[in-house]
Formats: C-alpha cells, structure tokens, sequence
C-alpha cells in the first residue's frame, strides 16, 4: 500500500509517498514540473520487492511545504531541497530517478554531490541547458538577457485554470486537456488522479510560473528572478561540465520519439512556434533559433561517457513526454537493468 508521509528536513517539511513496509536499496523518484509524486505511484508498484521506492513532492507541489523558489539558484532549491530529505532519512548513496524538470534536479544532485548518487535515471529530461533561449548543442544564449525563456512564456489561461482547480477539459488550456495532448501521445484511459495532483502547484510569482522581465529582443520578454520557470531558464541553470564529477555513476537517459514538451522541436520553445508561424514576429534563424533539447542532452552526456562514465540512451518509438505512464513495462524493464547493473 501506497502511503503518504510527512518529513521535517533542515530546509523544509516534504510529503513523500512511500510503499508502507518496504526496505531495500532506496530509489528517489522525481516529479516534473506542475505535477507530484502521485505520478510515480505505478512506478512505486511495480519495483522488483528489493528496491524502496520513495517519491517526495517538490516544494509548490503536492503536500510539501510551498517556500518561495529563488530562481536566481536555478534548480538548487530543488536539488538542496532533495539533499537534506535524503539525509534527513539517512538514506546513504541512492538511486535518482528524474523526469521532465525532476531530471534537471537529479542532474543538479549528482553535480553537486556525486558521492550520494549510486545511479541515475533521466526521463524526458529538461536539457542540461535549461528550457528556451537557446541554440546549438552547447547550449549558446540566442540573447545575452535570455529572451524568450521564463515565465513569460507560460500561457495565461493555463495559468489561471490551475490556479482556480479547474477539473474539465472545456479548454484546450485546461489541466486536464494539457495533461493528455502534452504529457503523454495519447490521452490517459484514467487521468483523475494524475489532473488533482496537477492542481496542487502552487501559482503566483513566487511559485508557477514566476515573474517575468521585459526583453528588447524578440519575442519581448526574459526570465525573472522567482517562480519555477525562471529556475529553468538558461540564465540561471546550465550543467555543462557534468563529466568532471567523481564518482561517475552509470547514467539511464530514456525518452520517448513523440514527445512535444522537451524536443528538438518543442512545442513549448517560443522560437521553434515563432519558425512555424505560429508566434508572430520571429526573427529568423539566424537571430533566434529553436533550442535543439535532445541534442543538448546527448551532448553533455557523450561528453560524461567519454570521460569515463557510463549512458544508455533508450528512445521509446511513439512515446510521448511520460514514458513511465505511457510505457510502463518498457520503461521498468530499462530502470531495473540500470538499478541492478549499478
């Protein structure tokens, strides 16, 4: 059974969910953004009796504590968060799992404190360069302010229809109609659970998505220094010397091919919609290029297996942005294999 508890860490009190009972090597479970550990609780389930799964709602999300995220940090707030939930529950070197912006926050983690991370799973990660604003796979800034990443790039309608709790799908903005056109490549066939848990972010400037900053370059807004959109903008995280880190440990990267949110043609990058026509005044290619999200990612983790790290990359054909939803036996086939190998 699937049971919630709450932990009073030296940062902040987290909710997690935990399997009542269960011991074994511990496995640490990362939401994504406007989301909560409700959406691992398949994943939770189906773990081989050996492993713990243990999955903490992000501060704004779900039932931990909703602090103020300082962006200016990037995602250390999240990942400093993690840290002391790990120490707090003495959990020693653990396996991270984590998906969409969870992925940004492990690989955050394992920069930062490598001696902790037994393994690494990254599912449908935000690229090591952050969400918008930049070009090529070394992840150059399109501008020096990062236009066209942040909160400003969050729809209003969306905004608002979660901060109102709204459970319909009358919008194409509502929660639910953006968890099943984005989130996964086909609608849910059960989705109550996952819409509720995506009702619990908090919104606001200080939460989602942020404030926002006005930009001379198109498309006229940049990143501001609060709120969880602005923690992934490029001004503010950038992992690009993952592969210094000692201890390397081994490094599951799994996607899947129809994902729409983290692409190489991502239908949340303002310059990939501008080059589609779909947002006017785009400048052109040559001033504002679409962010290439998973040539980034292969880039930086080529350059980790080059310094002596081990990837396995697995792109799951016709999977969208939540491969361990859409794919479950795919998806804990190759999370097994990496937790059992490492």
């Amino acid at each position: 059974m699937i049971t919630d508890r709450l932990i009073a860490t030296d940062r902040l009190t987290v909710n997690h969910a935990e399997i009542e009972g269960r011991t074994g090597e511990p496995v640490v479970l990362v939401h994504g953004n406007v989301s909560s550990g409700v959406f691992w609780h398949s994943t939770m389930t189906e773990l081989p009796a050996r492993y713990r799964p243990l999955a903490p709602d992000l501060r704004g999300f779900g039932g931990t504590e909703p602090l103020p995220v300082d962006a200016t940090r990037g995602l250390r707030d999240h990942s400093e968060d993690l840290l002391s939930y790990v120490q707090e529950l003495a959990l020693g070197p653990v396996h991270l799992v984590g998906w969409s912006m969870g992925g940004g926050v492990v690989l955050q983690l394992l920069r930062d404190h490598p001696e902790l991370v037994r393994s690494l799973t990254l599912v449908n990660p935000v690229s090591p360069y952050g969400f918008g604003g930049t070009h090529g796979v070394d992840g150059q800034l399109n501008s020096p302010d990062g236009a066209g990443s942040g909160a400003g790039g969050a729809a209003p309608e969306f905004v608002r229809l979660l901060g109102e709790g709204e459970l319909g799908a009358e919008s194409p903005f509502a929660p639910r109609s953006v968890l099943n056109t984005a989130y996964v490549s086909e609608p849910l066939a059960e989705s109550d659970h996952y819409v509720t848990a995506m009702l619990t972010t908090r919104t606001g400037e200080d939460h989602y998505p942020g404030d926002s900053r006005t930009s001379d370059a198109w498309p006229g807004f940049g990143p501001g220094e609060r709120g969880v959109l602005n923690s992934m903008a490029p001004t503010h995280f950038r992992i690009d010397d993952l592969e210094l880190v000692e201890p390397k440990p081994p490094i599951l990267w799994i996607r899947g091919t129809a994902d729409v949110i983290v692409s190489d043609t991502s239908l949340f990058d303002l310059a990939h919609l501008g080059a589609i026509g779909a947002v006017p005044g785009w400048p052109g290619a040559d001033t504002c290029p679409a962010q290439p999200m998973v040539a980034q990612t292969r880039a930086v983790l080529d350059r980790y297996a080059a310094a002596g790290g081990r990837v396995r990359e697995v792109a799951v054909e016709g999977a969208g942005h939540s491969v361990q939803l859409e794919r479950p036996k795919e998806f804990l086939t190759a999370l097994v294999e990496t937790l059992d190998g490492a």
